[in-house]
């Protein structure tokens, strides 16, 4: 929970609604996990993985993990091929030594230990990927996609300043006629 929220906050939810609205799209129908159709797939999503993370294989407290990360910097679709589960160790993606997150296989290779369990794990990941149809994206459709993300990005935070601007000539205005 968040105990200070900023316009980036609003703008970074903005994007992931939209990357959510991007994956409905492809897939052809809302992915909610938490109910109907979406919580279907999840749960045979989590079957497919033998209820187990995806990356070490613990059967303990399974979250939800974007592959290709859902947010504005990889621009990840919430979509079922992008999904898989991770226990709560392995959802903490690492970072690279420039301050960029690790990819999912890099993260595959730090979690999973033994080089032949992570081989067999990867090409699990990769046949999910395709089992459920994730857009493999031209660069032109990624591009596409980060411009139309930073632009959503940008534009909130600017409503957010004008919002409040706007507030402070309204609160000025209530104080001059009272």
């Amino acid at each position: 929970m968040a105990v200070f929220n900023t316009s980036a906050d609003s703008a970074n939810t903005g994007v992931r609604a939209f990357l959510t609205k991007v994956g409905s799209y492809y897939l052809g129908h809302d992915f909610n996990t938490s109910s109907g159709k979406g919580k279907a797939i999840w749960e045979q999503i989590l079957k497919d993985f033998n209820s187990s993370c995806a990356y070490c294989g613990v059967q303990d407290k399974l979250q939800i993990e974007h592959l290709v990360m859902f947010n504005r910097e990889e621009y990840g679709l919430h979509h079922p091929g992008n999904t898989v589960p991770l226990c709560h160790g392995c959802n903490k993606r690492g970072k690279n030594p420039d301050g960029t997150y690790l990819g999912w296989k890099e993260q595959l290779a730090t979690k999973c230990k033994n080089p032949a369990a992570g081989k067999e794990r990867e090409k699990s990941i990769l046949s999910h990927i395709s089992k459920y149809n994730y857009p493999n994206f031209s660069e032109n459709e990624l591009n596409a996609i980060r411009v139309i993300a930073q632009s959503l990005y940008k534009n909130i935070q600017t409503e957010c300043e004008k919002s409040l601007d706007l507030y402070k000539e309204l609160e000025c205005s209530f104080n001059k006629k009272n």
